[in-house]
C-alpha cells in the first residue's frame, strides 16, 4: 500500500520518487548473507515492477549503512517521505517499533504513514486537520498545503479541553489559520473537538475522521527529551498505534 501511495503521490506532482531499501539486519553466516541479498532483490523487482505498471521513472537505493542515521541522512533530502505503520506481528520486518518516530523527529521532514491494513481507494480528497494552536499543527499544515489545495474538502478539528482557555485560543488560531488556507485557495470547515486528556483526544479524531470519511489527517507529532530518552505525546502515540487511515505528520 505505500508503494501504491507514493507511486500515486509522484503522478500527481510529476515527482521524483526514491525507494530508500533499510533492511536493519545483522550479516552473520553465509546463508544469511544469501538470504539478505534474496529479499533486497525481490524488493528492488516489486518496486520496479510497480513504478512499471503506473508509468513512473523511480530510482531505487539500498545504502550500505542501513541504519537510522543513514535513513535520516535520505531524509532529509526529501520533500515528503511515505513510511508504513509499525506492525509488531510482521516478523519479516526487522524495523525498531520506534523507528518511524525517531525518523520523524530527527529528519525535519514531514511523513505521510500509512496503516499496515487496510484498502484506501482514496487519498487525500477529504482531509481532517487537528488544531490545537502549537508550533507543530501550524507546521504540519504547511507542510500538507500542497494536498490541501488539491483537495475536495477540508475540515479543522479544533483540539483543547473543554471550558479553557486554550479551547478559546486555539479556536481563535484556528480562524486564522482558516482565514491563511483561503488565502490559498482552500475553503475549510469547522469541528469542535474537545478532550480532556490525549488518549482521549487521540481516539476522538479517528472518530472525527470515520465521521467525516476523512482519507487523511494532518497532524502535528508532539514528543518531549528527558534525560536523552523520547516521550511521545499522548495523541501521537495514539495515532500512531491505532491509525485507521493515512496520517501526515510533522515535527
Amino acid at each position: 500500500m505505500r508503494v501504491a501511495l507514493a507511486l500515486d503521490l509522484a503522478d500527481r506532482f510529476d515527482a521524483h520518487l526514491v525507494g530508500l531499501y533499510l533492511p536493519f539486519l545483522h550479516i552473520g553466516s553465509p546463508d544469511e548473507a544469501r538470504a539478505a541479498e534474496q529479499r533486497r532483490a525481490t524488493a528492488h523487482a516489486s518496486f520496479l515492477c510497480a513504478a512499471e505498471r503506473a508509468g513512473r521513472i523511480v530510482e531505487w537505493r539500498a545504502p550500505e549503512r542501513a541504519d537510522l542515521p543513514g535513513a535520516v541522512l535520505h531524509a532529509r533530502h526529501a520533500d515528503l517521505l511515505v513510511l508504513g505503520q509499525y506492525d509488531a506481528q510482521d516478523r519479516s520486518v526487522n524495523v525498531a517499533g520506534n523507528f518511524v518516530t525517531d525518523l520523524l523527529m530527527m529528519s525535519g521532514r514531514p511523513a505521510v504513514i500509512v496503516p499496515y491494513v487496510g484498502a484506501f481507494s482514496s487519498f487525500a480528497q477529504n482531509i481532517l486537520i487537528a488544531w490545537d494552536g502549537s508550533r507543530e499543527a501550524a507546521r504540519a499544515t504547511s507542510d500538507a498545503l500542497p494536498l490541501l489545495v488539491r483537495a475536495q474538502y477540508v475540515t479543522i478539528a479544533v483540539i483543547a479541553p473543554p471550558r479553557s482557555a486554550d479551547l478559546a485560543h486555539a479556536t481563535n488560531a484556528a480562524i486564522d489559520a482558516a482565514g491563511w488556507l483561503d488565502r490559498h485557495g482552500v475553503s475549510a470547515s469547522f469541528h469542535e473537538s474537545v478532550c480532556e486528556h490525549g488518549f482521549e483526544t487521540g481516539v476522538t479524531l479517528l472518530s472525527r475522521a470515520s465521521d467525516v470519511s476523512a482519507d487523511l489527517l494532518v497532524t502535528g507529532a508532539w514528543a518531549h527529551s528527558h534525560l536523552r530518552e523520547r516521550v511521545l505525546g499522548g495523541v501521537t502515540r495514539t495515532l500512531l498505534e491505532s491509525m485507521t487511515l493515512p496520517v501526515l505528520m510533522s515535527h
